[in-house]
């Protein structure tokens, strides 16, 4: 039996933290414009769903696909003043650092305080062609500002902001599904309190979410990804134009097929819904994310009460409802859709690294590590020099070998170290620091698809080789100082002002 959480008498938060409870919420996505049908519509289901009580909070998206939308503040207030909590999607794409905090502290006034904090999928057409992409902080860095802003350590009165974040288990080499995982770890250290997963169709990987999280020994809510695709939707998933959403073949002929009905497949949806809502709830899930175009109230009313008929059943529905892949990388050993007791997979073996890298690695660790023999020299010259006519030549130096061997851009806040010798400023299309986003698929970048390989795939291996990938979870990196741009990154490691020694809650 579902215990499901009535809105009128406690908050999205204490449902969620309450372990009595199945937490349910759904996701809206607002349209362009500022007084569309898409909004009037989205008001009127909210309005059902405070009236029916089973829905706990709304999300709503961000500029979703990268596209410019409705802001999500503006329709979110609309859907609180009507007595629905709100979770309003946070992503990192178009503003910068201050804009942030600006936002931040007028949704705090108005009470918009249940977050979900995104990467944000890479910005598409708009005005005059292509937007800059912004990203001037990741999801893990706004974790850290907003865990500053609730502790009162930031500036000002303590806010309370309720953290969730994204979470993509549905990746299928060993390199991508492990940085998730990393990243994951980061964000909780960083203070997130809850977390939503992608959407997919593969019940051993959602399992496999929550064996992770028993791993970690962490008090993490996490609700469950319950997406209801239509066809065009499916089709779009399938050739890869949802960034981070995965279609498999089988079911892409599937929903083909159901599409022939009169109703075009919805009835089918409602009920492959219907089994995974289920299902999440009998895997250990905290709650469950519902969403899908075109519902309807009454489309949601089948939806939860068939759920709960079919919860007894929900080990058989699970044996059924796994789309894998032929070849694929799990973190545990088969059988956990089924809710079986299991062991982390076997990882596969280091690989070699090229005797560039290991170059890279012992001058490092000679020069840049305090113990290292040549550290007191490289430390005394670049401080000497700073004060000299030769500084612009050292940067030069330091510029031409670091473009060679890096493909430098003249941060002057050097990350190297963190990512086996390779540079996120140039090697990542969202200049990510403190782990991938959930775009990439197959080990692609997400906005150059079978042209780069992303980022942290490639860095994986390289920590791996150091033995240094599980320390990747526990760490964190600092955002970039754009003050310090054009200038030495080396002079400014010695002096104690690069993201090695920055304290991110100092002003």
């Amino acid at each position: 039996m579902y215990h499901y959480f009535i809105m009128q008498t406690t908050t999205f938060q204490r449902s969620l933290e309450d372990k009595d409870h199945f937490t349910l919420t759904f996701e809206l996505v607002p349209g362009r414009g500022s007084r569309t049908t898409v909004h009037a519509k989205a008001l009127a289901l909210a309005r059902d769903m405070v009236m029916d009580g089973r829905i706990c909070a709304v999300s709503i998206t961000d500029n979703a696909g990268g596209y410019a939308t409705l802001a999500p503040d503006v329709i979110g207030q609309e859907i609180m003043e009507l007595g629905m909590d709100v979770i309003s999607h946070f992503s990192c794409k178009d503003k910068n650092r201050n804009k942030m905090e600006s936002s931040l502290y007028g949704w705090d006034r108005i009470g918009l305080c249940n977050l979900l904090v995104i990467t944000g999928d890479y910005p598409q057409k708009g005005y005059c062609g292509h937007p800059k992409p912004v990203f001037d902080l990741d999801s893990v860095h706004v974790i850290d500002l907003l865990t500053g802003l609730n502790t009162g350590s930031a500036s000002g009165p303590a806010t309370s902001f309720y953290i969730g974040v994204a979470i993509s288990p549905f990746k299928y080499h060993e390199a991508e599904l492990a940085m998730q995982y990393l990243k994951l770890q980061r964000k909780i250290n960083t203070g997130a309190h809850f977390g939503i997963s992608q959407l997919g169709f593969d019940c051993r990987k959602y399992h496999e979410l929550i064996q992770y999280r028993g791993q970690l020994a962490a008090d993490f809510p996490i609700l469950g990804n319950v997406f209801l695709p239509n066809l065009g939707v499916a089709k779009l998933m399938h050739g890869g134009n949802i960034p981070g959403c995965i279609m498999p073949d089988n079911l892409l002929a599937t929903i083909k097929d159901e599409s022939k009905s009169a109703d075009k497949g919805k009835q089918a949806r409602l009920e492959r819904g219907a089994s995974q809502l289920a299902i999440m709830r009998g895997l250990g899930y905290d709650g469950a994310h519902i969403g899908g175009p075109g519902l309807t109230m009454e489309d949601l009313n089948f939806l939860l009460t068939e759920a709960e008929q079919l919860l007894p059943r929900w080990q058989d529905l699970a044996r059924s409802f796994s789309h894998e892949p032929d070849h694929g990388f799990y973190y545990f050993t088969s059988g956990a859709h089924t809710g079986n007791s299991v062991s982390p997979s076997p990882k596969s073996p280091k690989k070699r690294q090229s005797p560039l890298f290991h170059f890279n690695q012992f001058i490092h660790d000679q020069a840049f590590a305090e113990q290292g023999t040549l550290y007191p020299l490289a430390q005394k010259g670049c401080l000497t020099i700073e004060h000299t006519i030769f500084r612009r030549p050292l940067f030069w130096l330091e510029n031409l070998s670091k473009s060679i061997l890096f493909s430098c851009r003249n941060c002057g806040d050097c990350t190297l170290d963190h990512y086996g010798y390779l540079c996120p400023q140039s090697g990542c299309a969202k200049y990510l620091l403190n782990g991938p986003c959930g775009g990439s698929s197959d080990g692609w970048c997400e906005v150059y698809p079978r042209l780069k390989r992303c980022h942290y795939v490639l860095a994986y291996e390289r920590l791996k080789s150091r033995g240094s990938v599980e320390d990747f979870g526990q760490g964190f990196t600092p955002p970039r100082d754009w003050s310090l741009q054009d200038q030495s990154s080396w002079v400014h490691f010695y002096k104690g002002i690069d993201n090695t020694h920055r304290d991110c809650r100092k002003p």
